[in-house]
């Protein structure tokens, strides 16, 4: 998932929830669908993000000696200005490129 070229917005947007549940019938089920989404894009900005700060990381343990990477305030400074998982998620839901399925459901139907 390319988060960094995604359309979401960086603040805050008033949604219809009646017109965003409309394809699951329940609008707590689509709340949990892009919490779960969000979760998912939260953790692999996350490992991303710590992936990149390694590279610069210094392992000598000095508390008299602290600096600051300038490298590592960019790349700080970048993901802070990236919109939030649950913007990116609400996004992608409303785009319908979130899959998701119920089992209890499908059991019903069943």
């Amino acid at each position: 998932m390319d988060y960094k070229k995604t359309n979401a917005p960086t603040n805050t947007v008033t949604r219809d929830m009646i017109a965003l549940s409309s394809d699951t019938g329940n609008v707590y089920e689509t709340v949990c669908i892009i919490a779960k989404r969000a979760n998912q894009i939260s953790v692999e900005m996350k490992n991303d993000m710590e992936k990149k700060l390694q590279e610069f990381a210094s392992f000598n343990d000095n508390l008299e000696e602290v600096f600051e990477n300038r490298e590592q305030i960019e790349i700080s400074r970048y993901y802070e200005k990236l919109p939030k998982p649950t913007l990116i998620a609400a996004q992608e839901y409303q785009e319908g490129k979130v899959y998701y399925r119920n089992p209890a459901k499908e059991k019903e139907i069943i």
